[in-house]
C-alpha cells in the first residue's frame, strides 16, 4: 500500500477547516486507517470541530477492544459527535460548529467505509470514476427524489447547505459501505473545496495521467486553486496493491 495526502487553504478562505488522518499502520484492531474532515463554524469553530472530531476517532478506535470495523466506526464517530456537543455548550463561540466526516480501512480486498456529510470517497481506474459515499445535502436530497438533476445540483445555490453533520444534533447516523477493491483501483477521498472546483471526470484523468501519488494529488488541488479554490482542499489518495 502507499498513500499521499495532501490539505490547501484554497484561495478565498482565511483559515483551514479541513483536518485529515492517515495511518497505513495498525491504529487499535485496524490495519489502517484513513480520515477526512471538513468543519463548519465561526471563530475557528469549524477548525476545531474537523480536528476535534479526527482526534477522538482515531483515539476511540485505538483504546476499543471492538474489532468489527463498521462498528468501530459507528462508536468512534457518535463519540465524536457527543463530545463536540458538549464542547459548544461550554464555549458560546464554538456554538453551532459541526463537520463531515468520512473514514475508511482497508481489510485485504474488503475496503469499509463510513461518512456523515457531504466529504467523499470515490474508487477511480481506467475505465470509471465511481462515487461511494453518498452526499448527506440538501440538494443531493433534491436529486434522490427526482426533484433536480444531478446536472442542476452542481451549481445550485444551496449546494453546501448539509443534511447531517457531527456535532449538530444529539444522534448522528453515518452510511457504510463495503467495497471490494481490484487490481487497478485507486481510493481518492476528500473534501467538497475539491468536487465544487473540479468535475468528476477531470478528476479521474489526473489521477491517471500523474507519475505517483504526490503529483497526482498535487495536480488535483491545482485543478482546484485553477477553478477559483473558492473552500479548503484536501485530498488523500490510496494505492492498495502498492
Amino acid at each position: 500500500m502507499k498513500t499521499f495526502s495532501i490539505t490547501d487553504i484554497g484561495r478565498r478562505r482565511e483559515i483551514n477547516q479541513d483536518d485529515m488522518f492517515t495511518s497505513e499502520n495498525a491504529v487499535g484492531a485496524l490495519p489502517n486507517l484513513f480520515l477526512v474532515a471538513d468543519g463548519m463554524g465561526g471563530h475557528k469553530a469549524g477548525e476545531y470541530a474537523s480536528s476535534f472530531t479526527i482526534e477522538t476517532i482515531v483515539e476511540h478506535i485505538r483504546e476499543s477492544q471492538q474489532t468489527e470495523p463498521v462498528i468501530l466506526f459507528k462508536e468512534a464517530m457518535e463519540a465524536a459527535n457527543s463530545g463536540l456537543l458538549k464542547k459548544a455548550e461550554e464555549d458560546i463561540e464554538k456554538k453551532g460548529m459541526g463537520t463531515t466526516i468520512v473514514a475508511a480501512t482497508l481489510l485485504g480486498l474488503i475496503l469499509y467505509v463510513a461518512n456523515i456529510g457531504d466529504s467523499r470517497l470515490y474508487i477511480v481506474n481506467q475505465d470509471t470514476i465511481t462515487q461511494i459515499t453518498r452526499d448527506h445535502s440538501l440538494v443531493e436530497e433534491m436529486v434522490r427524489m427526482g426533484e433536480m438533476k444531478k446536472t442542476e445540483a452542481r451549481e445550485h445555490p444551496d449546494k453546501n447547505i448539509i443534511t447531517r453533520a457531527v456535532g449538530v444534533m444529539p444522534e448522528v447516523e453515518a452510511d457504510f459501505f463495503e467495497i471490494e477493491l481490484g487490481a487497478e483501483d485507486t481510493v481518492l477521498m476528500c473534501t467538497d473545496g475539491l468536487t465544487n472546483m473540479v468535475e468528476d471526470e477531470s478528476i479521474r484523468r489526473i489521477i491517471l495521467g500523474g507519475r505517483d501519488l504526490a503529483e497526482k494529488a498535487e495536480k488535483l488541488v491545482e485543478a482546484a486553486n485553477g477553478n477559483g479554490g473558492r473552500d479548503n482542499i484536501t485530498v488523500v489518495l490510496i494505492d492498495p496493491f502498492a
